[in-house]
């Protein structure tokens, strides 16, 4: 009910008595969606800040404000010096507005994601703090009063329709009759409670912060799980903002960290056990030397031209079907299959110690949405975001590059030939590592320096992973990438787009994907 009419109306009846003779010193926004207001008479000091968020709209009161240095611009000008003459609520509307000298007015428009302040001098509105709602230009301030009368002989008719006659209740009020029992009264007895419920909004003696459906609430009726009261709205909205403002923070960061964990974890699990399915049948499989060994036992046992062959398979002492190219001799194919075997034990190796991060990512991610789902209070998940902030993956379409984040450093990945000339020569620094698929086309990848830290091996795989994967070589079971600190990359004069020199590289040899997906 903070924006509730018969809330605003003693909020303004008590800004009225604070702040009149008070003349405005500053109005300046220090947050992007926060106007604050000094005002000061004979030595003393008052605060008004309105804040107007797309998803909370509310007015705080503090008692002193230390503005930035930086990143402040000053709103109203045409306000500066003008002396508080009036504030005034609108008649069953969730509007006030605060009277000045010469014939200035600031209007405060709370309508949910709509709320503004307006700006009128001699009746005209000239500015606007949100200055995306154009139309707020055309209203008149001095029109705004509704009236709403709740006729006994109109209730008695059809008293669920209260709603329609008193659209400014709001839900609390609502909450407050049916706790009542409103439903099961006579259509007498709801009119007197109606009644007895509007005398209280209309001279309220408390103001409660409530809890009310798992939400704090800010009310003129003792409804809901109530947790602190009050006599002063002024104190009672500077009690609510900041409580209600961190419990906002706490549900929707807390949920959209769980969301993210959990997505990551059931990722990392995935591919963990598509990983131990791979080594499964790597183990249960035939190595290709075992191939190229049965085929050179059995040369003289071949066909010329075959495509396969029945051969005695020495290692299981039976015999089994070998499949040959008819475009090479017998001793081609078990010299590519030796080849072919030395890379897969390359592959084998890499894809245990893959095996082995995976786990233990599996397991810091599972420790960490453990631990996430321990905490209760705003401080307790800003802490933890401190340290445990989920990796995110930044799809920038005004960047050249794709940005990664991998073990706390972040991986930038080129988007196209031209985008990799941008990123590699104005967007890197020369201790950042560059790397790319050797000898084919691709995307340049930069992992970004952090003073003081050395670039952890199993980054430089990850990364170059990406960089196999975003090249030529992205369907090759093993690519070799080329890696070197950025000042060691230069690019020829005349060089078609992507195109550098290399110098001082290291290689690695990594299977294609990306792994961050």
């Amino acid at each position: 009910m903070h924006q509730n009419f018969f809330f605003l109306r003693k909020l303004a009846h008590k800004l009225d008595a604070t702040m009149r003779g008070f003349t405005l010193q500053a109005a300046f926004s220090q947050e992007k969606d926060e106007l604050v207001l000094a005002f000061a008479k004979e030595g003393q000091e008052f605060f008004l800040k309105a804040i107007q968020t797309s998803t909370f709209s509310s007015l705080q009161f503090p008692q002193s404000f230390n503005r930035a240095r930086q990143n402040s611009v000053d709103l109203f000008p045409a306000l500066l010096g003008e002396t508080v003459q009036e504030v005034r609520v609108h008649q069953q509307e969730r509007s006030f507005y605060i009277r000045f000298t010469h014939q200035k007015v600031l209007l405060f428009k709370l309508f949910g994601n709509r709320s503004n302040v307006v700006l009128f001098v001699e009746e005209e509105a000239v500015e606007l703090f949100h200055r995306k709602l154009i139309k707020d230009l055309t209203l008149d301030y001095r029109h705004m009063d509704q009236s709403f009368q709740l006729e006994k002989e109109t209730f008695l008719k059809d008293p669920l329709q209260l709603r329609k006659m008193l659209p400014t209740l709001g839900d609390l009020p609502w909450a407050y009759l049916e706790e009542h029992g409103y439903g099961a009264l006579t259509p007498e007895q709801q009119w007197q409670l109606v009644q007895d419920m509007l005398q209280v909004l209309e001279n309220p003696t408390h103001y409660y912060l409530t809890t009310y459906q798992k939400l704090l609430r800010l009310s003129l009726l003792p409804v809901g799980s109530i947790q602190e009261t009050f006599t002063d709205p002024i104190l009672a909205l500077n009690a609510f903002v900041p409580q209600y403002r961190s419990q906002e923070y706490f549900q929707k960061n807390y949920t959209a960290t769980h969301k993210q964990l959990s997505k990551q974890l059931e990722g990392a699990q995935k591919i963990w056990y598509q990983i131990q399915e791979q080594l499964e049948h790597w183990h249960h499989g035939t190595p290709y030397s075992r191939t190229a060994d049965v085929i050179m036992a059995n040369l003289t046992n071949i066909p010329a031209g075959s495509k396969e062959v029945e051969l005695y398979d020495f290692y299981q002492d039976a015999n089994r079907l070998v499949k040959l190219h008819a475009t090479e001799t017998p001793q081609k194919t078990a010299e590519r299959l030796y080849k072919k075997a030395k890379n897969q034990q390359i592959e084998l190796r890499l894809l245990q110690e893959r095996a082995s991060r995976k786990e233990e990512e599996v397991e810091r991610l599972s420790s960490h949405l453990k631990l996430l789902e321990g905490l209760h209070t705003a401080q307790e998940l800003r802490q933890f975001l401190k340290q445990h902030a989920p990796a995110t993956v930044a799809q920038q379409v005004d960047l050249p590059y794709y940005a990664f984040e991998v073990m706390g450093f972040k991986v930038l990945v080129g988007k196209n030939a031209k985008s990799n000339d941008k990123l590699t020569l104005k967007h890197t620094h020369k201790d950042d590592l560059w790397l790319h698929a050797k000898d084919v086309p691709g995307s340049h990848v930069i992992i970004k320096f952090q003073p003081g830290k050395p670039f952890p091996m199993p980054v430089i795989e990850t990364a170059a992973q990406l960089a196999a994967f975003y090249s030529k070589r992205k369907n090759d079971s093993l690519c070799p990438v080329l890696y070197t600190p950025k000042k060691y990359v230069r690019k020829p004069k005349g060089a078609a787009p992507g195109s550098v020199f290399v110098e001082r590289e290291k290689v690695v040899l990594v299977k294609p994907e990306n792994p961050l997906r």
